[in-house]
């Protein structure tokens, strides 16, 4: 093989065969290699798809993350506002209109009220479900309502499950209080609900992305700028 020296050298007719041995290791793999011995296809395979599932997981994460917010930011539901804010450390990461309860604030059994105080996230359902599609007691069940569809009003979307964390708000997983989609987006804007937190198809979508299990959640009579910081001006900016 021309370009490739040899490092057998000087050794009279030894050198022939040293060289042939030589030549013989840069030789190229054998055309029909040796079948594999039984059970090494079918861990191979394994191997394989073992491999190919966590690379979806992981493109799957990588693309939920892009949205996720920080885990310390909040969500904070102004009654009198009728918006939610997602908030981290008094600073506003977004904001969306919402409909809480037409029969106003409360926790007791039976009366279609939205508690107060602070709740958590303690469970999510419709990951990537179509917007509108039904989700009837947390199952989706395939259908997809258009919005402002006449005479009807499930949940659609997105399901975010509350659980109390306080006296005042303590039955509110018993009670099913969602934040959830709703066909009625006509009504978004104004109290129009049965206790739950209803948002657009868009927005809860938005929502979901970027919250986790464990998301803490105020609601509250006040407004919403009073959780926010004022922004500071920048460094560089005129003052006239």
């Amino acid at each position: 093989m021309r370009g490739v020296a040899s490092p057998f050298k000087g050794q009279g007719a030894d050198d022939d065969l040293a060289r042939k041995c030589w030549r013989g290791k840069l030789r190229t793999p054998h055309s029909n290699p040796l079948p594999l011995r039984r059970g090494e296809a079918e861990k191979l395979q394994a191997i394989a798809s073992l491999v190919l599932v966590l690379l979806i997981v992981l493109v799957n994460l990588s693309g939920s993350r892009a949205l996720a917010s920080p885990l310390s930011a909040d969500m904070i539901v102004s009654v009198p506002d009728q918006e939610l804010a997602l908030v981290d450390r008094g600073k506003l990461i977004t904001r969306y209109a919402v409909s809480t309860s037409k029969f106003g604030t409360g926790d007791s059994n039976a009366s279609y009220r939205t508690p107060l105080g602070t709740l958590f996230v303690s469970a999510k359902i419709g990951d990537r479900l179509p917007p509108g599609t039904v989700i009837k007691n947390r199952i989706p069940t395939g259908e997809v309502v258009a919005v402002d569809a006449p005479g009807r009003d499930p949940i659609v979307s997105r399901v975010i499950w509350l659980r109390g964390m306080e006296a005042q708000n303590q039955k509110a997983r018993d009670r099913c209080i969602y934040i959830h989609g709703t066909p009625e987006e006509r009504r978004i804007g104004k109290p129009a609900s049965f206790g739950c937190i209803r948002m657009r198809s868009r927005d809860i979508i938005d929502l979901y992305d970027r919250v986790h299990i464990g998301t803490h959640v105020l609601i509250t009579l006040r407004r919403i700028h009073d959780f926010v910081k004022p922004e500071e001006p920048e460094l560089l900016a005129r003052s006239d």
